[in-house]
């Protein structure tokens, strides 16, 4: 503790009073609270997320605040209205008897319901979570159970069905709530959002200001669920510090601006129960007086696009496969047009990639100018994305070739890099911090440190901050294996940082493949070069950990089915095309697998090849490749709910398939 307790004592004194009594940074226990890594770097004072709220409704009282659509029309309502419909939700889940510290869980698709829910519950002294919209009744039992639900929000019937199949096993639920479309049956302790509403009409303001005054910034108010890639889902505790200085301080480093400079506007449409959206779309809201725009419950399935030309948003936040699905819908339109319009697009994004990699400060050239408003302006608002200034990308690792593509519409897309158990980003990527492929530098106030470094200057990114969570609930062992003894968090991460202090991310521990050989082979790397070699690859997964050389699965590129998002059979317009390249007439998967197609297949293999040359060693080049049936996909269980690859599931469900490559 040495680190954390030398001459920062004083400033952690001066704010005691408006916190609860603690000895540890961490505490596994709902109810507990824990120190706050308050320093000279970050001396904010902390407060919790009413107070934030509060100061904004005093800044930005009578601005927009929320936008859903209702009947085809935009309905708005202002930060004061906001306010007071989180207030009303507040005293209804305490009509309905929500303990202290005791969970609400809200399951269905962004709406302003689902913030209301949210912010209503930690005014009443609950603690609020997610639930994947995706999840399966029994991955809905794990989080309600663990976070001693008291009350589940559903979006719909659809999700209703699940809780219901569950709810004999839910011994602490008292009540649930449906706050999209009509009630199908009347059920005991059912409710709909109007109903809901009315509920706490008798409660007392008093009473819930009494709540809220007793809650303190380093209590737990939040519980993040991983997505469970490795192992059964893990609670991550959130404190009212973590959300409120995290939503103040890493939008600083993206360059988000408060309402009263100038209002940014944004559309929500990634999973809330993911810390990447919660703290985009929901806390930096409040936290900068933003106005959010709802998108509709298909905008993954295609709807997202219409919504962003209606809204035309400031800033955008995309997980890298949306930013490609963009990418996939530009380059069909591209193909689709005439043989001057298509030399002229090409030509200019080749102007706009070359000038924005050669000067990455903000002036352009005059080129770069003209050829942005005569063509790229155009193409960005095919995208719904003529007005917006910033472009996010966070989740996952982005891949190079969407990066130069968008660098191709002069968009920059801004990565950031975090974790849920550092309330999101931890190092930001915004328009004065820009370098590729690098995720930025330290958000200003967090520290970090690289662990275990070898000679190449490479090791595990280590985070400090106030952003670093309380800890597990109720896991001790992996609270201990996330912290070590001076309270950093290690984020099992690899990567490193150049002079400028820009962090380049190079892999993940866990999934750094050791061969039969003992030669440490980082799988992304090689499966992205792969990617890029060949137009025609969707999915890329490395194999070989203890096995004597490394072979590779992979997936084709193919049209998805618009309602359940499944792959299908047909392959996809940049795949038909790939073949067609090569001489072949394939247009579904079936056509080519299996060795049908010799000439997709040689072609493969020639970029599978070319990949190999670039291998640094022997170890390190592909053996043997096959291709799947099926691309991946989330309800084939080997994405998971933000599209990152489960590679454990996916070395289960093709445990056959990689056995045969391996048999003499």
């Amino acid at each position: 503790m040495t680190l954390y307790l030398n001459g920062k004592k004083n400033i952690e004194e001066k704010f005691a009073a408006s916190l609860a009594p603690a000895v540890s940074l961490w505490t596994t226990d709902a109810r507990g609270a824990v120190r706050l890594r308050i320093e000279e770097g970050c001396p904010e004072e902390p407060i919790t997320v009413h107070q934030m709220f509060n100061a904004s409704v005093e800044k930005y009282g009578n601005m927009h605040a929320l936008a859903s659509k209702k009947n085809n029309t935009w309905e708005k309502i202002t930060f004061s209205e906001y306010y007071q419909f989180c207030r009303r939700a507040a005293k209804s889940f305490i009509k309905l008897g929500l303990e202290r510290f005791h969970g609400v869980a809200i399951l269905g698709f962004n709406s302003a319901e689902w913030f209301f829910s949210a912010v209503g519950t930690i005014m009443a002294g609950g603690i609020m979570t997610g639930i994947y919209a995706t999840n399966s009744p029994e991955a809905c039992h794990y989080v309600a159970s663990d976070s001693k639900a008291n009350i589940i929000v559903v979006e719909n019937q659809k999700q209703l069905d699940k809780i219901l199949q569950i709810r004999d096993r839910l011994p602490h639920l008292k009540a649930i709530v449906q706050y999209s479309g009509q009630l199908q049956e009347k059920l005991s302790n059912l409710y709909s959002w109007e109903e809901f509403m009315e509920l706490g009409l008798d409660v007392s303001e008093k009473q819930l200001d009494d709540m809220i005054s007793s809650q303190k910034a380093n209590q737990c108010c939040v519980l993040i669920y991983t997505s469970g890639t490795t192992g059964k889902p893990k609670g991550v505790m959130l404190s009212h510090d973590n959300i409120t200085w995290t939503a103040n301080h890493a939008s600083r480093a993206g360059d988000m601006q408060p309402a009263d400079t100038k209002q940014e506007s944004l559309v929500s449409y990634l999973p809330l129960s993911h810390i990447a959206a919660q703290m985009y779309d929901l806390w930096t809201g409040i936290h900068w007086g933003e106005l959010v725009y709802f998108a509709q419950p298909d905008a993954l399935k295609g709807s997202l696009i219409t919504t962003l030309r209606e809204v035309c948003p400031t800033s955008h936040m995309g997980v890298p496969r949306v930013w490609e699905k963009m990418m996939e819908k530009i380059k069909l339109g591209i193909s689709q047009c005439g043989y001057v319009k298509k030399k002229l697009v090409t030509w200019a994004m080749s102007v706009s990639l070359e000038a924005n990699q050669k000067c990455m400060d903000e002036e352009k050239p005059l080129l770069l100018s003209l050829t942005d408003s005569l063509v790229l302006q155009k193409l960005r608002a095919e995208l719904g994305l003529s007005r917006c200034q910033k472009f996010f990308s966070g989740a996952a690792p982005i891949g190079s070739e969407t990066v130069q593509f968008f660098l191709g519409l002069n968009i920059r897309l801004y990565e950031a890099y975090g974790m849920s158990e550092s309330t999101g980003p931890h190092f930001m990527s915004g328009p004065k911090v820009y370098k590729l492929p690098s995720c930025g530098k330290v958000v200003p106030g967090c520290r970090y440190k690289m662990a275990d470094v070898d000679s190449e200057g490479t090791g595990e990114i280590c985070f400090w901050g106030r952003n670093i969570f309380m800890g597990f609930l109720n896991m001790e062992d992996k609270t201990r294996e996330a912290l070590d003894e001076d309270g950093w968090l290690h984020s099992g991460d690899l990567g490193k940082i150049d002079e400028e202090g820009f962090l380049y991310i190079t892999g993940r521990i866990k999934e750094l493949i050791i061969t039969a050989g003992g030669e440490n082979v980082p799988p992304v790397p090689i499966e992205e070069a792969v990617k890029r070699e060949l137009p025609i690859i969707s999915n890329a997964m490395l194999i070989g950990d203890k096995r004597k050389f490394l072979s590779m699965l992979l997936t084709l590129k193919c049209c998805s089915n618009v309602e359940t998002m499944e792959p299908t059979e047909e392959l996809s317009l940049e795949a038909v095309e790939f073949c067609q390249q090569q001489g072949s007439q394939a247009t579904k998967v079936s056509d080519i697998i299996g060795g049908e197609d010799k000439e997709v297949y040689c072609a493969i293999q020639e970029g599978i090849d070319r990949v190999n040359s670039a291998a640094i060693s022997n170890a390190q080049r592909i053996q043997k490749w096959t291709i799947l049936r099926k691309d991946f996909s989330v309800s084939g269980g080997e994405l998971g709910p933000t599209m990152k690859l489960r590679r454990p599931v996916v070395l289960e469900m093709y445990h056959e398939v990689i056995e045969s490559l391996y048999r003499e």
